[in-house]
């Protein structure tokens, strides 16, 4: 398996990155930090640097996504989709390894 980007969110990425002239050779990197209680905390952003020897990279709808080997085994199944509603708009993160409610025993996320 993989992290998944949608078509939709793909889409809004290619859009930013039009708009942003921001050229093709960059792929959209995807990093995980520990958030504690709230689960984890997972950051977009564009980059250029890609080593075989640490990273892992997925294409689909014309997007490369990277992100680090040791990151890909905690993301791996994730989802990034683009949603748009009443309260706003952006990128929404699923990942079917973390269990629901936040990561922390100690306060009932388990």
């Amino acid at each position: 398996m993989a992290i998944v980007l949608t078509e939709i969110a793909a889409a809004e990425v290619r859009r930013y990155m039009e708009a942003q002239k921001i050229d093709a050779n960059h792929l959209l990197r995807m990093t995980v930090n520990g958030g504690g209680c709230s689960g984890l905390s997972y950051s977009l952003g564009f980059s250029t640097e890609f080593d075989p020897k640490t990273d892992v990279c997925y294409e689909q709808h014309g997007v490369k996504v990277a992100t680090t080997k040791k990151m890909a085994l905690h993301l791996d199944g994730t989802t990034i989709d683009y949603r748009s509603g009443p309260m706003g708009s952006g990128f929404a993160i699923e990942n079917p390894n973390v269990p629901k409610g936040g990561g922390c025993p100690g306060c009932g996320g388990h």
